[in-house]
């Protein structure tokens, strides 16, 4: 029995010491990979696919052929598997138009049964026409960034795929679509006929013009197709660092919408129009390469991470009728509240304490007779050496509190005790619960001088862990930080930016 005991003892240390080691060795893959996206690489890709000897990629055409061509020469290169018509790189459709597709297959027995696919449309307008072309006509549009850029991006998030140990768990499909610029024509073909059951696709990507980041801000388009995504995104942000704008807006303006058509999560990439836009100009040499490689780490960490998730959610049906204005009402900040004290004070002193500048008429500080230009010194027999002494504690308190002041003609300090207005602020935030995002809190007002605030958590916030921990909704959240001690740590999401936060919520004075 003893040794029995003593070789259950062994195991039990073992295997999550194996698990952890396997998760440390699974990261670190995964950052060599997301290093390794070259900007040299996609710029390369871009130049070749935007140069003069592809006519401007227009569907069906030779132009169009040969770029098919060059790209199923990049899927051999990359060893991935065929996922077209009779297991090739190609799907045919309308003559001489052709998607291409392959595929990484997943590591999972399970997993791998469900897919996540990646694409971008190869085609552009060849030559231009009055409907295709925002002028001149009858010269070569290489489209560059339209859609050379996202192609280049696919190439590369495939490279450092096919480069991950272990392998992801789900298929991972790589999708070039053929003749977007005529109508989704490539998507939508593949939807009506698709190569793989339509049913296994968990979450499409769609890469449409990332070749113009313009002040670090990457638009993102469908994360409300299914719950988590946004929080997914942004966890995988870190590397790149780049500001995300998330567009509520589903518009049949690319790939992306054909799926989400038929009830399939989906997301497009997208660094917003330029003047370029379906005109000859649209050239190699106006892409920001340094910018495309942060958007491409950016989504290889999005891919891996969908590939390897224990579950991805469903589709949500009502983000097609989530538009602007429900963002709008969503995110509107709530009134102020009420002042607890009533005063406001010099943030900038020059001098130990906290100088009164103004006190409101028949606030708590005004009926306990506080006038400007007092100094508080003391709060409940603890020195007051400036605000964060004195505005947290006052807010967080249960109980009148007694303030001591210095006054201008008196001998010695002033104690006073101010009755407080309303009920204590630990944190001094409000929230709103987002049906998205049940595992992130919307943060919809920050009371001034609260913790919160001196921490510098601000209104358009999402808390997405506290304490270390995730949530399930905003009840479990506020257990979280009922059990924090003297300090509460907040991982705080704005922009797509996480960045974590230290509220000072303990340590108060008696009373307080």
């Amino acid at each position: 029995m003893t040794n029995i005991r003593r070789l259950s003892a062994i195991l039990f240390c073992f295997v999550p010491l194996a698990l952890m080691a396997d998760r440390a060795a699974s990261a670190a893959t995964l950052e060599r990979a997301i290093d390794g996206v070259s900007s040299k690489q996609l710029r390369e890709y871009v130049e070749v696919l935007a140069n003069d000897m592809f006519e401007g990629r227009e569907t069906g055409s030779r132009g169009g052929m040969a770029a098919g061509n060059y790209l199923s020469q990049q899927y051999r290169k990359l060893e991935l598997a065929g996922a077209g018509d009779q297991n090739s790189y190609f799907q045919a459709f309308n003559g001489a138009s052709r998607n291409l597709l392959g595929q990484w297959p997943g590591s999972d027995p399970v997993l791998r049964e469900q897919v996540v696919l990646i694409g971008a449309h190869y085609d552009h307008v060849g030559y231009g026409t009055s409907s295709t072309s925002n002028g001149p006509l009858g010269y070569i549009h290489n489209g560059a960034d339209d859609n050379a850029s996202g192609d280049a991006g696919l190439l590369e998030v495939a490279k450092a795929i096919v480069e991950l140990e272990p392998r992801p768990k789900r298929t991972i499909v790589f999708a070039l679509w053929d003749g977007e610029e005529h109508g989704l024509l490539g998507s939508k073909h593949w939807v009506a006929h698709p190569t793989l059951a339509l049913n296994r696709v968990v979450c499409a990507i769609n890469i449409d013009m990332i070749g113009r980041l313009r002040d670090d801000r990457l638009t993102i388009y469908g994360t409300r197709t299914a719950t988590g995504l946004r929080r997914l995104l942004s966890s995988q942000n870190g590397p790149s660092h780049l500001l995300l704008d998330f567009d509520w807006e589903i518009k049949a303006d690319s790939d992306h919408y054909t799926f989400i058509e038929h009830f399939i999560p989906a997301l497009m990439f997208h660094t917003g129009l330029h003047a370029d836009y379906h005109r000859p100009s649209d050239d190699a040499e106006k892409i920001n390469v340094d910018g495309m490689q942060r958007i491409t780490r950016l989504m290889v960490g999005v891919v891996a991470a969908l590939a390897n998730e224990p579950a991805v959610g469903g589709f949500r049906p009502s983000s097609r009728a989530e538009g602007l204005l429900a963002k709008r009402q969503l995110e509107q900040p709530l009134p102020p509240l009420p002042s607890r004290l009533g005063i406001s004070w010099d943030k900038d002193g020059s001098r130990p304490g906290v100088k009164v500048l103004q006190v409101t008429p028949d606030s708590p500080a005004a009926s306990a007779g506080l006038q400007a230009g007092d100094f508080v010194v003391g709060l409940e027999g603890s020195p007051v050496v400036d605000a964060a002494d004195l505005i947290p504690p006052v807010l967080a308190a249960k109980e009148p509190v007694k303030l001591s002041i210095e006054r201008a003609g008196a001998d010695k300090p002033i104690d006073v005790t101010v009755t407080l207005r309303g009920l204590p602020y630990r944190l001094g935030i409000a929230w709103r619960e987002d049906v998205a995002e049940p595992r992130s809190l919307l943060v919809c007002r920050v009371v001034p001088g609260t913790a919160a605030d001196l921490a510098g958590v601000r209104v358009g916030d999402r808390i997405n862990q506290a304490a270390g921990r995730s949530f399930r909704d905003g009840a479990e959240f506020q257990k979280l930080v009922a059990e924090a001690g003297e300090t509460l740590e907040l991982l705080v999401e704005h922009d797509g930016r996480e960045r974590v936060v230290s509220l000072a919520i303990g340590s108060r004075p008696r009373g307080a």
